[in-house]
């Protein structure tokens, strides 16, 4: 439970009253400050109520903040009561809005716990279970919900084509080293590998949005991407330690919970986790920042020592049937025009 100063101040006010705009009837008794005051993308409080309830609400300080704030209502209004019965944890529930300025506050059901330290994952193996266990769950949701939702459902085709999409850019750049280029164009001519059965993802899981108590995972936040599409989307964060046994832990619960159907998913996760250093090369294209460009060269080249060293794990499977780069091509557009 979190501490509350007996007096609300400054923001704390402002806060407090949207909350009570926003949801009618509501009398706030104490309130806390979430994050930094002037920091962030987002104002956010948790407010405790007379009726012993504890609510958190969230005013967005720019548009892209706003952007992520309408996407994760979308999903959190998707997910009803009997899906969140089957999961093993917590999910913000919507309680009102309130407009304030050109923005508005949103307010929600407060979800304890505290952000997952994903190193913690190596020294705590009851951890790496829940971890498991809570993303097997959200695979496990039927799809239909998604859909009725009219959230994106993405096809494996759709996924290499867009894994694809980012290698090219990348390599366009010129600062992609040649063995990572030559490792992303092998994954991609891998006809096994993404071969997979779309599955409900949360698509940007992350130990940002994973809470955690007491080695168990209590809550889920940011729910903005979810979709049908990758399962292996959700497992490339763990990824992220430089011991790879964690992910090891995580992806064994995993599948004794349900999840990880298919073999090629360990090899998917990593072409995502990779990918990942590209999307942040372009991203530093993009802005025109050279801290970005030159921090995610240095991230390839350490990814490069890595891959280079004798327990490196490939991205293809063991066997594949590869095709060349011109027939991903050709069999992306045909797809497209397939599902067009």
């Amino acid at each position: 439970m979190p501490t509350y100063p007996e007096g609300m101040a400054g923001s704390h006010f402002t806060l407090a009253a949207l909350a009570t705009t926003a949801v009618p009837g509501l009398v706030v008794t104490g309130t806390q400050m979430l994050g930094s005051a002037s920091d962030g993308d987002y104002e956010s409080a948790v407010l405790r109520t007379a009726d012993g309830d504890v609510i958190a609400i969230r005013r967005p300080r720019n548009q892209r903040a706003e952007a992520r704030q309408s996407a994760d209502l979308v999903a959190i209004r998707a997910l009803s009561a009997g899906i969140r019965t089957r999961l093993p944890f917590g999910v913000p529930e919507y309680r009102g809005q309130a407009p304030i300025g050109q923005t508005r506050a949103i307010v929600t059901t407060y979800v304890r716990g505290k952000q997952l330290d994903t190193g913690a994952l190596l020294a705590r193996p009851a951890l790496a279970t829940s971890v498991g266990r809570a993303v097997a769950a959200v695979h496990a949701l039927p799809t239909s919900f998604v859909t009725d939702a009219g959230l994106p459902s993405l096809t494996p085709f759709e996924v290499l084509r867009s894994a694809v999409s980012v290698m090219d850019r990348a390599v366009s750049t010129g600062l992609v080293p040649a063995a990572l280029q030559e490792r992303w164009e092998g994954a991609a001519k891998d006809q096994q590998l993404w071969q997979f059965t779309p599955t409900v993802v949360h698509g940007a899981l992350g130990a940002e949005s994973v809470l955690a108590m007491d080695d168990a995972v209590t809550g889920v936040l940011g729910w903005g991407e979810l979709r049908l599409g990758d399962p292996a989307k959700d497992l490339a964060w763990i990824l992220g330690g430089r011991d790879s046994t964690a992910f090891d832990s995580v992806l064994a619960s995993y599948t004794t919970n349900g999840g990880g159907r298919d073999r090629q998913l360990p090899q998917r996760a990593r072409v995502h986790h990779e990918l990942e250093t590209a999307q942040w090369l372009l991203h530093g294209v993009q802005v025109k920042s050279t801290e970005v460009v030159d921090d995610a060269v240095a991230m390839m080249h350490r990814l490069v020592d890595q891959v280079h060293s004798p327990l490196a794990k490939p991205l293809q499977g063991v066997s594949p049937e590869t095709m060349e780069i011109g027939e991903v091509e050709q069999l992306l557009s045909s797809t497209e025009r397939r599902h067009g």
